[in-house]
């Protein structure tokens, strides 16, 4: 992604993890090759501070892909039931269910289909829809 806010703080901790080979930054995607990246990625994890709406996790529930997300904001509807909510705050309970997004293949599995699950209930079809169904009410009173 972009550089951004506190980029040079995290870049230097990313660094050993780098070149060590336990992370790979992909730095900026096309929107056309987000789908496969999701898809091939063994686990999403998006800690985020503050987000109007969430569509990156949405993306990722809908490819399949086992997600952590924060407990703020619009991140909560948006993941439901289907990833992990931690406090982005909250070192160590980031650090514990990192650990379980990586490494617990029960819980993995599960989250996978719940992903999916979830994903569906967001569509451009139901958006119209709930839309129209305002505007409708809206002229009615």
């Amino acid at each position: 992604g972009a550089r951004g806010w506190l980029i040079g703080e995290l870049e230097r901790r990313l660094e050993p993890l780098e070149r060590t080979g336990q992370i790979r930054r992909l730095g900026y995607i096309l929107q056309e090759d987000l789908p496969l990246i999701y898809a091939g990625a063994h686990a999403f994890a998006f800690p985020s501070l503050y987000e109007g709406f969430g569509l990156p996790v949405l993306e990722a529930l809908a490819s399949g892909t086992p997600t952590l997300t924060s407990n703020r904001s619009s991140l909560p509807e948006v993941a439901g039931d289907a990833a992990l909510l931690v406090d982005p705050e909250d070192v160590d309970s980031l650090t514990t269910n990192l650990e379980r997004l990586l490494t617990d293949d029960e819980w993995r599995a599960a989250a996978m289909r719940r992903g999916m699950r979830q994903a569906n209930q967001f569509s451009w079809e139901r958006c119209v829809e709930e839309t129209v169904a305002v505007y409708r009410r809206a002229l009615a009173e």
